[in-house]
């Protein structure tokens, strides 16, 4: 395969736990410190809150819950910017990395004994020195609702 054939991708990188995800750089609209957040009444335990940012009402999703990682996050919390839906989300993440970009051909399947609710929101892995890095696909993480009505 020469240069031509490559497909190279942008990633937003985060750090949750201990695990490095990935986000495609066109889903990101911007990337900040979550303040003044308000809690909602009777809401889904992945809900954090909503909060007004720059004049635009925000839900916040707390990912290490929507993901079931343990634990609870060290020091300042940051959120990754995303719409969907003329919606727009805060999705609370533990660090912010780099801007990563990847050849598509160098993305691989999720591994076999992966958790099934993260098959579901990951479109696949890339292995990066020492770790891996898992893609998330935005629009899956976004279902929350939708899922539990399903259910």
């Amino acid at each position: 395969m020469d240069a031509s054939d490559r497909t190279l991708n942008e990633y937003v990188t985060a750090t949750i736990g201990s695990q490095l995800f990935g986000m495609p750089i066109l889903r990101v609209q911007d990337v900040f410190v979550p303040e003044r957040v308000t809690k909602v009444p009777l809401a889904l335990p992945e809900i954090a809150g909503v909060l007004n940012l720059r004049g635009r009402i925000v839900t916040l999703i707390d990912l290490r819950r929507r993901l079931g990682i343990d634990g609870n996050a060290q020091g300042t919390t940051m959120a990754i910017g995303v719409e969907s839906r003329g919606e727009s989300y805060g999705l609370l993440i533990d660090a912010i990395g780099e801007v990563l970009k990847l050849d598509d051909a160098t993305r691989e399947p999720n591994p076999l004994n992966l958790d099934p609710m993260l098959v579901r929101m990951s479109m696949g892995i890339h292995r990066l020195d020492g770790q891996l890095l898992m893609i998330l696909d935005v629009d899956r993480v976004l279902e929350i609702g939708d899922v539990r009505a399903a259910a």
